[in-house]
């Protein structure tokens, strides 16, 4: 999700609402708030505190030997990995590879500081905490960074860790000058970030341009991620027109680290969400 969302967002709500552009509008933490989206997707239900925390205890679930393929026509299933992945990981704990936060899955504990937050050996966009990620996350980013400009795409690391004193202390801004429901359309609640896990992070392009904006999907470093980034175990976690299930508008700029063998599985199934592939409710907003 983004960090320095810029303005210029306004104008593309325009395009998304006729069905012709794709919205950045995402759980983001921007420096400067901005007009809120007409077509952002709203939380549904009561928005007068934050949730207690409901964590999941869903474990992917192996495919039953001798199944029966589904009808000619049908679509292909979109179930929960099967054992042909060698490992499975918690769905639940933040330590995990596989933890999946959303609108509906709070941290547990909301105030999680990953152990292990180092800073890795890429180029940076950012300092202090946003340019951390945990030590797993860091090592595959820098083969992944390494296998981008080896091809011709230079990427920046452009937001890293978030910590949840800092996700409070801007999202608590949109809501003291816009409200809750506005807030909730632009921000993700303290707690409710990926960026506080350590899993993921934003990229930017070399050249600086188009950074956070929609316009970043068509830089050589997004065209470049899409195309490769599951090779070295990264998702684009929030991908183009799928916000009715994982609650944010396409960020080509975000990725989320869930392990070469999980990402590969997902590229090579089609599958384009985390809530999809672990077989999880869709969360568009939040409870």
């Amino acid at each position: 999700m983004c960090y320095h969302c810029r303005p210029s967002r306004r104008s593309f709500t325009t395009l998304l609402a006729a069905g012709v552009g794709m919205a950045a509008l995402a759980g983001c933490t921007p420096d400067t708030p901005v007009a809120s989206p007409t077509a952002a997707p709203s939380p549904s239900g009561p928005q007068t505190a934050t949730p207690t925390p409901t964590v999941a205890t869903t474990t992917p679930v192996p495919a039953t030997a001798g199944s029966q393929p589904p009808p000619s026509g049908a679509p292909p299933s979109k179930a929960p990995p099967s054992g042909v992945l060698s490992r499975q990981f918690s769905l639940s704990d933040p330590t995990s590879q596989w933890v999946i936060v959303n609108k509906h899955r709070p941290l547990a504990p909301l105030q999680f500081v990953p152990a292990d937050l180092v800073q890795p050996r890429l180029q940076l966009a950012v300092s202090g905490e946003a340019s951390l990620l945990n030590s797993t996350t860091a090592g595959a980013a820098e083969k992944l960074f390494a296998a981008a400009a080896s091809a011709g795409a230079t990427m920046t690391l452009a937001s890293g860790y978030r910590s949840f004193q800092t996700q409070t202390a801007t999202y608590n801004g949109y809501v003291n000058t816009r409200g809750q429901a506005s807030a909730d359309t632009a921000s993700a609640r303290p707690g409710f970030s990926e960026h506080q896990t350590g899993w993921a992070f934003d990229i930017g392009d070399g050249g600086g341009a188009c950074s956070f904006e929609p316009c970043f999907t068509d830089q050589p470093s997004a065209v470049w991620a899409k195309a490769n980034a599951h090779k070295y175990g990264f998702v684009v976690r929030y991908p183009w027109m799928l916000h009715e299930i994982t609650g944010y508008y396409y960020e080509p700029w975000h990725l989320r680290f869930i392990g070469v063998e999980a990402a590969t599985d997902m590229a090579n199934r089609g599958i384009a969400t985390l809530e999809e592939y672990f077989g999880l409710e869709a969360a568009p907003g939040y409870l």
